[in-house]
């Protein structure tokens, strides 16, 4: 299950939806308008693996990491957010659940940065 942040515009969402990519967003679909960002964390708790999309770089922590789900911000452009979100989804070391689970994400135009459960490193992944 992917699960967009209220910070990610409607067009973005849109966008996901028209390439195939199923989307739930905060305040529309899940949780509630203005949802803070604890109470975040125990909604990702409760649902069975979701990829949290969200432009707030106060996710990018990699004490936030869960076996439970993946966080993935999107240190972008809010109009470019929808682009980077199918381009993070579908890279070939992140395009499975199994792959994505533990995960602490950043992606930019510049790669993705990622922290994996128990790593001693930040590791680097180029998007080709």
């Amino acid at each position: 299950m992917n699960i967009l942040d209220e910070n990610i515009p409607r067009s973005q969402r849109l966008l996901l939806e028209s390439w195939g990519i199923r989307v739930k967003q905060i305040g529309v679909d899940i949780g509630h308008k203005g949802l803070q960002d604890e109470e975040i964390i125990p909604l990702l708790h409760s649902l069975r693996q979701p990829t949290f999309l969200t432009r707030d770089e106060d996710f990018y922590d990699r004490q936030l990491g869960h076996a439970g789900y993946c966080l993935a911000y999107l240190a972008v452009d809010k109009y470019e957010a929808a682009f980077f979100a199918r381009r993070l989804l579908r890279h070939r070391a992140l395009k499975t659940k199994a792959q994505r689970m533990g995960a602490v994400i950043r992606g930019s135009s510049a790669g993705i940065w990622l922290w994996r459960l128990h790593a001693k490193k930040e590791e680097f992944l180029s998007w080709i």
